[in-house]
């Protein structure tokens, strides 16, 4: 019988024309989790435990408390608690555990040309798909595969830049105040909403660049179908939550965009160039540590050259790191008053279904934030003309409670 992944990698090639019927045997579970993955956690079982060797540590790994177990004492992953990090992935020995893959619906839209398919890119993306692969081939090779285009999500890191910077200039007024970014990692906010609650009241309502991609381009085009790709599990979670799932439909990892282009036979680095560049530095630089806070701390200093306190950050990336920051926080033990929580090391670059090394993904990120031609969202014309089309007009219709950019913490 196949598994799990051989079912993938043979209906991809099904999808993209190169087999007409699958030959062998499969879990009629997994097809229907390759299928309809909006019916399942991100993180599924491909093969059920009845008992573990290695003291459940799937279970003890995940500090969302997504396992339960069923009525035959079976594990179960819990779809409404399990935010998608993979951490239960890379503990589990016997490699049971796998993510869902939500490929099959996206190829099928795509070829049945019902609806106009947008590929979200993240800012990460830079070097994922090979040396030489600029912004303009990779929205070629979407295009070769039928999507109707590609979006920077940069461009909408730096709407919530600017939003973020206001906040804090907003709120920010004594010593002791401070501020969580609610922008970005799903694990981080993850983190305060279903652990450290009581911090909520300093996390800015304001969606993830991602969710504000979504919205805006459902907005733009009400009949198209969204989807988002980064090197994240967690994001697939995210775009599921209930008062944020209008926004985007369906969620690829950068390893399943690759094998897209593989079984379509797509070589991004031998096409052409399609430009459309609007992302300013500040918006390129979220998908490393650090980059959120120097975006903000930078906009900040724009809006406000004469404040009188500045932006002083701290930032954390990987879980274990994150809940030692927010327990300084919670002691008094830190001076800063900006917080930036990264789920996995060294930001999205860390992501677990990343292409290359983070250290190779930060290296490049950089690179192409310094090409930026603007250095921050007030700077950057496509920015301001874009929230005007939106219908704010003013830093008050900014600041307010829009369906847009925020969301209930």
């Amino acid at each position: 019988m196949k598994t799990f992944h051989q079912l993938y990698l043979d209906i991809l090639k099904q999808e993209s024309g190169q087999e007409r019927t699958l030959q062998e045997e499969y879990d009629p579970y997994h097809m229907d989790c390759l299928l309809h993955p909006k019916r399942y956690a991100p993180v599924i079982f491909q093969e059920q435990c009845e008992q573990c060797a290695y003291e459940r540590a799937c279970e003890n790994s995940c500090i969302f408390d997504a396992f339960e177990r069923d009525e035959n004492g079976r594990a179960i992953i819990n779809p409404d608690k399990c935010i998608g990090c993979g951490a239960c992935v890379d503990a589990c020995r016997l490699e049971r555990l796998v993510e869902n893959k939500d490929v099959v619906p996206v190829l099928q839209a795509v070829r049945a040309k019902e609806r106009e398919v947008y590929a979200l890119i993240a800012p990460a993306f830079l070097g994922q798909f090979g040396e030489g692969v600029t912004v303009g081939r990779l929205r070629t090779a979407f295009k070769a595969m039928g999507f109707q285009g590609m979006v920077e999500v940069a461009v909408f890191a730096d709407i919530l830049t600017l939003k973020e910077a206001l906040e804090f200039d907003a709120n920010i007024h004594r010593e002791q105040d401070y501020q969580l970014t609610s922008c970005c990692c799903p694990v981080w906010i993850g983190m305060i909403r279903k652990i450290y609650h009581e911090l909520l009241p300093h996390v800015p309502g304001a969606v993830s660049p991602m969710i504000a991609a979504g919205r805006v381009v459902k907005k733009l085009h009400p009949q198209a179908m969204t989807v988002f790709i980064g090197p994240c599990m967690a994001k697939k979670a995210e775009a599921r939550e209930k008062d944020i799932a209008d926004a985007v439909d369906y969620v690829l990892t950068f390893q399943e965009v690759q094998d897209m282009f593989e079984a379509a036979d797509i070589h991004p680095q031998e096409l052409g160039e399609d430009e459309k560049e609007h992302s300013s530095r500040a918006g390129r630089i979220y998908a490393r540590t650090g980059g959120v806070s120097e975006a903000v701390r930078e906009t900040v200093k724009q809006l406000n050259p004469k404040r009188a306190i500045e932006v002083k950050a701290e930032q954390a990336d990987g879980v274990p790191s994150c809940r030692a920051m927010i327990e300084r926080l919670k002691n008094g033990e830190t001076s800063a008053n900006f917080f930036e929580g990264m789920g996995c090391n060294g930001g999205c670059v860390g992501g677990p279904r990343r292409i290359i090394p983070a250290e190779e993904g930060k290296k490049n990120v950089d690179n192409y934030s310094e090409r930026a031609e603007y250095k921050t969202p007030l700077e950057n014309p496509f920015v301001l003309e874009l929230l005007t089309r939106l219908g704010f007009h003013t830093v008050e219709e900014f600041l307010e409670k829009s369906d847009l950019l925020v969301r209930e913490m």
